[in-house]
């Protein structure tokens, strides 16, 4: 190994380090600290990205949303926080509400969570979720259909955003790999992102739970931006100071646990 591709990966060590620690990466910062321009930390960045190392956003980079898997596999995981996370969401909707409930595990927590009394119009793509809402009594399902990406868990596609085109929810609770103020709702798949956009658009206020482990990091394709997020619904240990800035751009922040 030459002395350049010695100092190349003696960067990208530090740069990794900074992400697990800090939760993001400036260019500017690092090309002052590394004594390089930063169109020499851009390109490292860029190949950390195309490597899967981190995510470029503008100015810098994120650390790699860790959200991945069936959906059935990730309803199993971190069940009681997602719990707590959908009882502060459940709070945000209202009685003869129509309601989207994206396909994710936290989304079908929320669902789950209704309670028995509280009549309202249920739109999703995820069969999973139609099937717990059935048990609501008083709850209206309507069920958006297509072929059904297995790791996304929900109908994706050309039929499912037809099916989505006549209706205007007021509230959707969006499914999000990450979220940060910069990047803003981020997945991992290209359809996927698309459907959540449309659907996103059509409705009057957006809602968006996420567990820690997303919060501030990113994942390939962007949704919306933060500012077009109405509501973050989110753990007690997300950052006070970070979740001022959400507050900044009109998002309310609620906080799992805590009263309002």
């Amino acid at each position: 190994m030459n002395t350049n591709e010695l100092l190349l990966q003696e960067r990208k060590s530090v740069i990794s380090r900074k992400l697990q620690t800090h939760g993001r990466v400036l260019a500017a910062e690092l090309a002052a600290e590394f004594g390089v321009s930063e169109d020499t930390v851009r390109r490292d960045l860029r190949e950390m990205a195309a490597a899967g190392l981190c995510e470029r956003v503008y100015g810098g980079a994120l650390p790699v949303s860790p959200a991945g898997g069936s959906l059935n596999h990730r309803a199993g995981i971190a069940r009681d926080r997602k719990q707590a996370l959908a009882a502060a969401a459940v709070s945000q909707i209202a009685a003869d509400m129509t309601v989207f409930f994206d396909a994710g595990s936290t989304n079908l927590a929320i669902a789950m969570a209704l309670p028995m009394d509280l009549p309202l119009t249920a739109v999703t793509n995820a069969p999973s979720i139609a099937a717990a809402l059935i048990d609501k009594p008083l709850v209206n399902v309507i069920l958006i259909g297509g072929l059904i990406d297995r790791q996304v868990g929900g109908a994706l596609g050309a039929k499912a955003m037809r099916d989505m085109e006549p209706l205007s929810p007021d509230l959707c609770i969006l499914g999000a790999c990450g979220v940060d103020i910069a990047a803003g709702v981020t997945v991992f798949g290209f359809e996927d992102a698309e459907f959540k956009r449309f659907v996103a658009t059509k409705s009057r206020q957006v809602l968006v739970a996420v567990t820690s482990d997303k919060f501030g990091t990113a994942a390939p394709h962007g949704v919306l931006s933060a500012a077009d997020c109405g509501c973050l619904v989110v753990e007690r240990d997300a950052d006070p100071q970070m979740l001022a800035r959400y507050r900044d751009l009109g998002c309310k922040t609620l906080v799992a646990g805590e009263t309002e």
